[in-house]
């Protein structure tokens, strides 16, 4: 196991001060998890921290550690995930590798200990007991439905896939040397203690997991002792390490991870195609040819400045531009994400109650995973996409699992959204941002049209008539 940090002054205090005030809070704080809506589940998930200072003070910047010492929230975090679970969910059929690895910090590097095939639940708990080796179980939300709610909502959240694993370690053993990640990171501790020690980041915001060796870390900015109910954050780029003290039987956190390649380079990556096709139509600088040979040259200096000058004519179109066009940022995240999770309440999704008509007031359901969008090699129709699935089937067992199914861009259209003529945007802009509208009054030249429309979102249980 790496070597313990030294005193480390700047750390404590400051952790020490913010989780005393966190304490002080915590009476008045919710005990358990907020479902209303994406807002309060976030908010209940880091009380006693308001949302305004979190974000102000620590998203990005720094970590965040909340100790709390309410019973009733340790015992709503323990039932997120157990290590009793396992056997149970090993005899549903868990593959090495896919579903769990088993690996052990020695000498500052990962050693995987996985065997072949099935996860056999008695040689799981042999290597757990006797080479003291931690198990990593992915995605855990595919099996627990309380982690489902959560992540679903928190994905509405951030508008960013958000996915987790759990890690359980035995007693005086460390499961992954120092390293950080490129995603940011929540960490809920569900069983046992663990001790986590944090370090400054060698990459701001990083874009890349990367394991950093203990002489080149330095002394931690942060050691604590996480216990049931508590909660830490911290930015990608953190490193950090984690071990479960001796005298304590065992340790059980899940880790939820968002933003991974979320940041303004892979927007403007993303955004800047479709941008650059509508530009083209109307703006003739864009349409003329690269001078002759440009592919072939090494000396491009005149034609940088030519590029420096066509990107300036596409800042000035991008501020007086209402709409960017999507590409697969938006896609990845509306065919990967969590549908809703309703439990046995499946009325939203079969069509019923009264057919809508022109004088009927509607409202939009499942407001938080329906998304409009217009892409650039869809000329002249804007769709509007649904939850991805309305059988709570594959999409849950297969979250953040990197499966490769049903990925084609046509799939997608077919499978999750509902295609209308551009002229139809406003109309669904209307129905998208108000609690409730009238039919009539949306946005469209005809009766028929607005009929039409709300027949449409009707029959996909899209809409409700109220």
């Amino acid at each position: 196991m790496p070597k313990k940090g030294g005193k480390h002054a700047e750390t404590g205090k400051e952790m020490q001060a913010q989780c005393k005030r966190a304490k002080v809070e915590a009476a008045c704080s919710p005990s358990v998890m907020t479902f209303e809506n994406p807002d309060s589940l976030f908010g209940s998930l880091i009380s006693p921290i308001k949302q305004e200072t979190f974000f102000r003070e620590y998203w990005e910047q720094k970590p965040l550690l909340v100790q709390r010492s309410d019973p009733l929230l340790a015992a709503y975090y323990q039932s997120l995930f157990q290590l009793s679970d396992l056997k149970d969910l090993c005899s549903q059929g868990l593959y090495y590798g896919r579903d769990i690895n088993i690996c052990r910090c020695v000498n500052g590097k990962k050693k995987v200990l996985n065997k072949e095939g099935k996860v056999n639940y008695m040689q799981l708990k042999k290597d757990f007991d006797q080479k003291k080796a931690t198990i990593q179980f992915h995605q855990p939300q595919r099996f627990k439905e309380e982690l489902w709610k959560i992540q679903e909502k928190l994905e509405c959240y951030f508008g960013s896939l958000v996915g987790s694993n759990v890690y359980i370690t035995p007693q005086g053993s460390q499961g992954l040397p120092p390293h950080y990640d490129d995603v940011e990171v929540f960490i809920l501790q569900l069983e046992g203690e663990k001790h986590w020690r944090l370090y400054k980041p060698t990459v701001h915001l990083a874009r890349e997991y990367n394991v950093e060796p203990e002489d080149r870390i330095g002394n931690p900015t942060h050691e604590f002792i996480l216990k049931p109910g508590d909660l830490l954050y911290f930015p990608r780029g953190t490193i950090h390490q984690a071990d479960t003290p001796l005298g304590i039987s065992y340790s059980t956190h899940v880790t939820i991870s968002t933003y991974q390649n979320n940041s303004w380079g892979d927007f403007l990556l993303d955004a800047i195609p479709g941008l650059v096709f509508d530009t083209a139509k109307e703006d003739v600088a864009l349409r003329t040819s690269i001078p002759r040979q440009l592919l072939m040259q090494v000396d491009i200096v005149d034609s940088t400045k030519k590029l420096s000058s066509l990107l300036r004519r596409l800042a000035d179109r991008l501020e007086n531009t209402s709409e960017l066009r999507s590409s697969d940022m938006k896609k990845d995240f509306i065919m990967n994400r969590l549908p809703p999770c309703l439990g046995c309440d499946s009325d939203p999704l079969t069509p019923g109650g009264k057919l809508p008509k022109i004088d009927s007031k509607i409202r939009l359901q499942f407001r938080d995973h329906a998304i409009i969008t217009v892409e650039p090699d869809q000329e002249n129709s804007v769709s509007i996409m649904k939850p991805p699935s309305y059988t709570w089937g594959r999409e849950r067992e297969t979250h953040m699992m990197g499966t490769e199914d049903d990925t084609s861009e046509e799939g997608m259209s077919q499978t999750h959204g509902l295609r209308f003529p551009l002229s139809y945007l406003d109309a669904l802009k209307q129905i998208w941002s108000s609690s409730s509208v009238s039919v009539k009054e949306l946005n469209l030249i005809s009766d028929e049209e607005k009929e039409n429309l709300a027949l449409s979102l009707w029959t996909e249980c899209l809409i409700e008539v109220i």
